[in-house]
Formats: structure tokens, C-alpha cells, sequence
């Protein structure tokens, strides 16, 4: 579903954040994305979005590069960032009309579905209201919603439980399970290894924008947790 290939991404003063990047995810998987502030995930994230150039190599989303057809690769994907930047003039079901036009949701799988997730996270008695009122974790929750009310077969999140209730970061984890059930793909980061080493079936830890360990999330941590494999290979030279 997600291939990315040779990607590499360089800012000013010619360091690279992302260095002859590869991997892929299959539909059907959990994919965790693991590194250290400053490794490069975000830019990796924001690359795959559609939302940043790169330097060189190639993203593909369903067979589709997203230099070469962006529209169509955000057709078929959702992109929830760390800190979502939503419209906050609009009330929350202003909002998740808009993106449902955007993705030309029909009124009826919009209608079931807007309900079936806002009542999980329990935003729908705060639909009405504007989105300036609302927490950072409610504006965590909509943009989640809003994310999956198109059914998107790849799925990007950046920290998704950042600002989440226990509550509701629990949800995010089962609506997560359910979604790649259904066939979809997600790709996320997450500085919470315990998370990423119970629901990821595989894992990618990122160094100074080169990859390091990838694979089936068992046989990159082997017999000792993440955490440690992490530390240890962010303790080597």
C-alpha cells in the first residue's frame, strides 16, 4: 500500500534529515515508526502526506507516486498530524461536512459514520459547538474522525495519542485494529514504545535520518522490549 523508495530530504546547510530512506507497508498492517526527536519521522510523515517535497527517490500509495499524482494519492489517504490545524471558526460538524465534501463522502456513509465515531470518542454533544472552544484533545479527537469518515486506505498519523484521555486513546487503538481489518494500511510514529510493541505487527526505528532496524515488530525487539532495543541502538556510534 505504502512504498517508499531511496527518499532522502536535505534543509538548509545541507544536512539531511531524511538519508536514503526505504521501507513498505502492506495493507492489512500496523506500522510504527520509532525515533528520536530530530531522527527525521516527521519529515518522513510529512513527505508521505504529500504535504513537503523531497530531494530524491520516490513515495508510492497504492501503486501511485506522489510526485507524479498527489490528488490521487490524498484521494485514498488520511494524514492526522501531531497538532492538528483545523478551521476553528467552523463548528465540529461544519468541520467533518467539509472534509466529507472534500472527499465526496455520500450523505448516508457520512451520516452513519460521523455518528458511530463521534459517539466513541463522545464529541457528539459538542458537534455544535465551535472549534475554538474545544480542548486540544477534543480537536485530537475530531481530526481523527474526520480522518476516517472517508474510509481512507492508508492512514498517517504523527503522535496520534498526544493530548488523548486514556479513554480515547484506547478507542483510537481499536478503531486503528478494525480499520487495517478492513484492508486499510496505517503508518504512524509514536514516542510511546509500549503502544508501538503491543499493536504494530511491524516496526522501523529511524537514526539521524537513516533507518536502522525494520521488520515484523518480534524480530526487530527479539527477546527484550522495545524500549531497550531502541535505547541500545541509540546508544551505538
Amino acid at each position: 500500500m505504502l512504498k517508499i523508495s531511496n527518499l532522502s530530504k536535505s534543509y538548509k546547510g545541507g544536512k539531511k534529515a531524511v538519508d536514503n530512506l526505504s521501507l513498505e507497508v502492506n495493507s492489512g498492517e500496523i506500522f510504527g515508526f520509532i525515533g528520536h526527536n530530530g531522527a527525521g519521522k516527521t519529515t518522513t510523515i510529512r513527505s508521505i502526506a504529500g504535504v513537503l517535497d523531497f530531494d530524491e527517490g520516490d513515495i508510492t500509495i497504492d501503486g501511485i507516486s506522489i510526485k507524479k499524482d498527489p490528488v490521487s494519492c490524498k484521494k485514498i489517504t488520511a494524514y492526522i498530524p501531531d497538532n492538528p490545524d483545523l478551521y476553528e471558526h467552523l463548528s465540529g460538524i461544519g468541520y467533518l461536512n467539509f472534509i466529507g465534501d472534500i472527499y465526496e463522502v455520500n450523505k448516508f456513509d457520512r451520516e452513519t459514520l460521523i455518528e458511530k465515531y463521534a459517539d466513541a470518542f463522545e464529541l457528539t454533544s459538542n458537534l455544535g459547538d465551535s472549534i475554538s472552544s474545544y480542548s486540544h484533545g477534543m480537536k485530537q479527537k475530531l481530526a481523527v474522525i474526520a480522518a476516517l469518515i472517508h474510509r481512507p486506505k492508508l492512514l498517517i498519523l504523527d503522535e496520534p495519542f498526544v493530548g488523548l484521555d486514556p479513554k480515547a486513546a484506547h478507542i483510537l487503538k481499536a478503531t486503528m485494529a478494525e480499520l487495517c481489518k478492513g484492508g486499510s494500511a496505517i503508518f504512524f510514529s509514536t514516542h510511546v514504545l509500549e503502544v508501538a510493541e503491543k499493536l504494530c505487527n511491524k516496526i522501523a526505528i529511524i537514526k539521524n535520518g537513516k533507518l536502522v532496524a525494520c521488520g515484523p515488530t518480534h524480530e526487530v525487539k527479539g527477546n527484550n522490549s522495545l524500549e531497550d532495543v531502541f535505547m541500545e541502538l541509540l546508544n551505538e556510534q
